[in-house]
């Protein structure tokens, strides 16, 4: 076991004094113990509004006996101190439009083929023939019952008969005879003032060999940087391979290390906690990466979770609290030291060695985790220098913080703390002793803290708008509104409102900022105060949020996330004109002024959102806590994890023997973006077999369901039929049908390219209301679509590829209906086979869209009626190419007589929501 310690000062100042002029016991390297009375900072504040004075902890012992020298100049070669890159801005046209979308992106890989080359030539792994799979267990059915022990599984538990009797031996079975393929788990102690606390880590070097060497991205893996045009570029990996080349020669392969840390509550009472740090590799493609199911992220420690009540001052607790965690990720990180200046020989999954450096890359966290890593005060920004006063206030471009100048202020605390302390103070940083990212090589912590969409947009900025906008509208409002939005597939209805909401989660947020600006759009503010501002400022948020998003960047879509900033700072001062809001000293709308510039030098954000590692408490925390008996938890946790981890790559060998894959081969790389990919799917069997015409007018709604079925049958016929010839035809047709077969949904299914599983992704209803159990009746719900209406171009709505909104309009759906085979015949005797139609729709039609508010950037529309009621026609189903949401449009007050089941019924006029998913944002920003 090793320990580690350091020895607190006195709780408060000498002879009962204050901790405004505190003594601290100092020792330093190579120096005896010595005692320091220091001077207050009465510039600098914590979160908590308390003195940051004396903001110093003293080292740990372990440290002070063992310093470390400098490492080699090859860790921070000539050069790698200058000030960061300062990309430009991009240039923005006077007159911004949304017209963009997702292409296919340029690549263009390193200059040097060496970078990222194979050592030698290597065969891949060879499996012999007849060899049992399921070793070390003697079946099948003792695998299955093995792994149904340790991950459910069905259908295992009626054929026994097994080598193992109880849990203890299956354990020793899995700890003693499974391969160890991640490392194991160490346990350090670290001691604060006379009592000890855990800190339970992985060797970090064998968790990036293990995620470098699994087989499952052998496939995927990248070796050497690549630029992905148009024409945005990722500066981070191509200016580090080139460091790399000239100071350690060519042939290397950079290794980019992520770090996630943060803490979450275990249980629903008591507030216990944990401290999980999470840990992956940025060759791993981020569409991998950020999926659960492939284990691309390992746990590589838990971090104490203690707040150090012992310690009675304020002041003196948060400084042991900020070295403690230093301590922790220093024991953590620290193999990457060495490793990252002089490389390591790793195994790709297909058995090709490379030189690599496992190089520390970026921090993802929320801002409170943020300071704590690059030993900032809170308020401030953890990347650049903008002065206190005027965090959130300007975007006006401020230097970032230069890591030599914050190494030499670091340096000083061999000069005493006091000299520590002030120099720190002027440097505006917290006296942290030996913070964990001063010997990492190749590696700036200031450009290593990343954007979060999750807690700086959603759980931040948007959080603070949706308040805002709540209390200028009034709380009652808003949520009438709330309740009379009309459903869809990628809509919540929050049929309680949104006002009293509680612990709302990311989701829930993300959820709401899709159609938040639909609720205010044209309506004045209460006090008489015209909403244009208040509307400006919010579409320019909305539009930051999903441009931010984006999978693939390029200067037209960086220019115009830039121009989506300019208008929220524009016209955010709306608020405080509402008294609102005095200031917008908050540092999350700051750090909004960094996306740009950050995109441009470490990628699309879609790398380092702390959503995906959010999700990993469950499993890595949550439910590993629940498996234990809640006393010494972390060491039973951690034994249960590596279990379990067995258990998965076990399980995914055997996969892989029975598929009868062999390892993989390098195959071409799928650019970002390019897997949204969408096709429909009708059901294999009619909602409803059999639906009277009578009733399909009465029920579903579809009043001129004949003529609008006979127009179709002779358009189809005789193509070149229009205007009065084609009314007169379509009148004289006898169709002779007396029923249909009725679909009450439809779907459109998203197919990943990686893992081959569907899923939905967009749906409508097209159902009539009907009995509950209860006797109760469900309203019907006829959803809206978007439908192709000329065939004048070939239009992709699924890939953002139209080029034209003139050829697609929003119509409502009654009715998704089929013929049957005997009047199909008939109807279509004249039509090739081919061409027959085999699911039609009953539409309802809207005006084109060619109305776009200049303020909210959404079309309007509203019905379009003829005489004895509304337009409507039968069309094919492949016309419709997904849902889309309107948006009532409320006035001053929303009629209270309106419901959710209802509103498409009696309101006219409607805005379309181009918000309401990130296709549809993609498609009308493409085509405006």
């Amino acid at each position: 076991m090793f320990v580690d310690q350091f020895q607190g000062e006195p709780f408060g100042g000498m002879d009962g004094s204050d901790d405004d002029n505190e003594s601290m016991e100092i020792e330093s390297p190579g120096s005896e113990s010595q005692t320091v009375d220091t001077d207050t900072d009465s510039d600098s504040m914590s979160s908590d509004g308390s003195s940051e004075q004396n903001d110093w902890e003293p080292p740990l012992i372990a440290v002070a006996k063992h310093a470390r020298s400098p490492l080699p100049e090859l860790l921070f070669p000539e050069g790698f101190f200058d000030e960061p890159l300062q990309l430009p801005k991009p240039s923005v046209p006077s007159t911004i439009s949304r017209n963009l979308h997702v292409r296919e992106p340029h690549i263009v890989r390193y200059p040097d083929p060496r970078a990222g080359a194979p050592i030698q030539s290597q065969g891949g792994i060879d499996l012999k023939a007849g060899s049992n799979c399921w070793a070390p267990f003697g079946s099948q059915i003792e695998w299955e019952i093995a792994r149904w022990a340790k991950l459910p599984i069905d259908g295992v538990c009626e054929r026994l008969g097994l080598s193992y009797q109880n849990a203890n031996q299956l354990n020793a079975i899995i700890d003693n005879q499974l391969p160890q393929m991640c490392p194991k788990f160490e346990r350090r102690e670290v001691v604060v003032q006379g009592q000890a606390y855990e800190v339970y880590f992985r060797d970090i070097l064998e968790c990036v060999k293990s995620l470098f060497g699994d087989a499952e991205f052998a496939e995927y893996l990248k070796f050497a940087p690549e630029r992905h045009y148009e024409d945005a570029q990722c500066q981070w990996w191509w200016s580090t391979q080139e460091k790399l080349d000239t100071h350690a020669g060519p042939g290397r392969t950079v290794i980019p290390i992520l770090i996630s840390s943060d803490k979450t509550q275990v249980t629903l009472f008591r507030n216990k906690m944990a401290y999980p740090v999470y840990m992956t590799i940025g060759n791993i493609p981020k569409e991998i990466r950020r999926k659960l199911s492939r284990c691309a992220y390992l746990l590589v420690g838990y971090l104490p979770t203690t707040s150090l009540e012992h310690i009675k001052s304020p002041a003196s607790r948060r400084r042991s609290l900020a070295n403690l965690f230093h301590t922790c990720m220093r024991t953590i990180l620290e193999p990457l030291e060495v490793a990252g200046a002089t490389g390591v020989v790793l195994a790709s999954g297909d058995g090709v060695k490379r030189h690599g450096h496992p190089i520390f890359a970026a921090y993802i966290s929320d801002y409170p985790e943020q300071i704590v890593v690059t030993c900032c005060i809170s308020g401030d920004c953890p990347q650049c220098t903008i002065p206190r006063q005027c965090v959130g206030e300007n975007t006006e471009p401020h230097p970032l913080c230069h890591l030599r100048s914050v190494l030499e202020v670091l340096q000083s605390v061999d000069e005493g703390a006091a000299a520590f302390i002030k120099t720190c103070r002027k440097a505006r940083i917290k006296p942290v002793f030996d913070p964990f990212w001063v010997h990492l090589p190749y590696s700036n912590v200031f450009t290593a803290i990343t954007p979060d969409i999750l807690h700086q947009l959603y759980q931040g900025v948007f959080k603070h708008m949706k308040n805002w906008v709540i209390e200028a509208y009034g709380a009652h409002e808003i949520d009438a509104r709330c309740r009379r939005l009309p459903p869809n597939h990628n809509i919540s209805v929050f049929m309680k409102g949104i006002s009293t909401l509680q612990c709302v989660s990311g989701v829930e947020h993300a959820r709401i900022s899709s159609f938040l600006l639909g609720l205010i759009a044209d309506t004045p503010l209460p006090n008489g105060m015209s909403s244009i501002r208040l509307v400006r400022c919010l579409r320019g948020l909305i539009d930051f949020l999903y441009l931010s998003q984006y999978p693939v960047h390029s200067t037209t879509t960086l220019g115009l996330l830039s121009d989506a900033l300019d208008r929220f700072h524009a016209n955010k001062a709306i608020f405080i004109d509402l008294e609102i809001r005095s200031d917008f000293h908050i540092p999350k709308i700051h750090f909004l002024n960094h996306y740009v510039d950050d995109i441009r030098y470490a990628g699309t954000l879609d790398n380092f959102n702390t959503e995906y590692t959010e999700r990993l408490h469950i499993d890595l925390a949550k439910d590993a806590y629940r498996a234990t008996n809640k006393k010494d938890e972390l060491s039973q946790m951690t034994i249960w994890l590596e279990r379990k981890e067995k258990i998965m790559k076990h399980a995914s060998y055997i996969e892989w023997v029975n598929s009868g894959r062999h390892p993989p081969l390098r195959s071409h790389w799928i650019p970002p973006g390019m897997n949204l990919t969408r096709t429909l799917k009708m059901p294999k069997h009619p909602s409803v077999y059999t639906v009277k015409v009578a009733d399909v007018i009465e029920h579903y709604g579809a009043t001129f369901f004949k003529a609008a079925l006979a127009r179709f049958v002779v358009q189809l016929r005789q193509p070149s039929l229009s205007g009065a010839r084609l009314d007169d035809a379509a009148s004289g047709l006898f169709l002779g049908v007396s029923q249909v077969s009725a679909y009450h949904r439809i779907k459109y299914i998203h197919q990943d390219m990686f893992t081959g599983i569907s899923s939905t992704a967009d749906s409508i209803h097209v159902q009539p209301s009907r009995k509950g159990k209860h006797g109760n009746t469900h309203p019907g719900r006829f959803d809206t679509a978007l439908i192709r209406v000329s065939d004048s171009e070939s239009l992709n709505i699924n890939r953002g590829k139209a080029t034209s909104l003139i050829h697609i309009q929003g119509v409502p759906v009654r009715i998704v209906f089929t013929l049957s085979e005997q009047a199909s015949e008939v109807l279509f005797r004249d039509v090739p086979t081919q061409d027959r139609p085999c699911y039609l729709a009953y539409i309802e039609w809207f005006t084109p869209f060619t109305m776009q508010d200049p303020n909210l950037g959404l079309y309007k529309i509203s019905r379009s009626n003829v005489e004895g009621g509304r337009l409507a026609s039968v069309v094919d189903i492949k016309r419709i190419l997904r849902s889309v949401h309107l948006l009532p449009r409320f006035g001053n007050v929303a009629n209270r007589q309106w419901t959710s089941s209802s509103v498409l019924e009696d309101c006219t006029s409607f805005f379309v929501n181009s918000d309401s998913d990130h296709h549809m944002y993609q498609f009308f920003a493409s085509n405006s």
